[in-house]
């Protein structure tokens, strides 16, 4: 491509759900968007497809966030195809269901090699990259109010993601270089509804006072504006998208 966009983004884990909801809004914004993806090919490809189709530019690019030498191939794609970068938006991660039990340290390792180490490759990559007026956002969880049973691999990482939010931000004083995470609450995503019954599904919805599960592009909407000219003055901050659920 070797062309040089206005606006930069690259987004994690954009394949589906909520980082595809991402990709496709922060395109209509009028950011290039590099989509990161782990392994569904097919699904990466039709989120550029449908970008390109609304006329945006997009790119997929394959790569484990946990992985060094992965998140340094995925930003020297963006620079090699776009010639600059703007936004950072590590929406990648897994969500491991087991309690706290010996048996059960592998998940606790799985789950914080993706989601705690992921987000401090990423979010360290991004720091040494951008420029002023760039912008760093992670993703956490609304799960950490409500500390539910089997979730405790799943808040542990999210619980150091916010810690490394705000020192982030403490390090890049003096850059302009904003740091922030959303924390969305229960989401209306097809991984979300995989092996849940209507009535858990309903009960789960009923924690927001709307009495309703968020959907994808309202996190995006979240996300557009942290990363657009409306979010320049929020920095160090976790703002969690969730309904009133917390």
């Amino acid at each position: 491509m070797n062309q040089i966009h206005e606006h930069v983004a690259i987004v994690t884990g954009a394949s589906r759900g909520i980082g595809r909801a991402i990709a496709s809004k922060l395109a209509a914004d009028g950011f290039a968007v590099v989509v990161n993806y782990a392994g569904n090919t097919e699904r990466a490809n039709e989120t550029v497809a449908d970008i390109e189709s609304a006329g945006g530019r997009a790119l997929a690019v394959q790569g484990d966030i946990a992985d060094p030498a992965a998140v340094e191939q995925l930003f020297a794609a963006t620079q090699e195809a776009f010639g600059r970068l703007d936004v950072v938006v590590n929406n990648a991660g897994i969500m491991q269901m087991a309690n706290i039990a010996t048996d059960n340290v592998e998940v606790l390792d799985r789950t914080l090699a993706t989601n705690l180490r992921g987000s401090w490759l990423i979010m360290a990559r991004a720091a040494e990259v951008l420029r002023e007026g760039g912008r760093i956002i992670a993703f956490s969880s609304s799960v950490l109010g409500k500390s539910f049973p089997g979730y405790g691999a799943y808040i542990a990482s999210k619980a150091g993601v916010e810690g490394l939010v705000r020192v982030l931000a403490n390090e890049l004083r003096g850059r302009e270089i904003n740091v922030n995470a959303v924390a969305p609450g229960p989401v209306a995503t097809e991984l979300f509804f995989e092996g849940k019954s209507d009535e858990q599904i309903q009960a789960i919805a009923n924690l927001s006072p709307f009495e309703r599960l968020g959907k994808p592009e309202e996190i995006a909407d979240v996300v557009s504006f942290l990363a657009g000219p409306q979010g320049r003055w929020i920095n160090g901050q976790i703002l969690r998208a969730n309904g009133g659920m917390v």
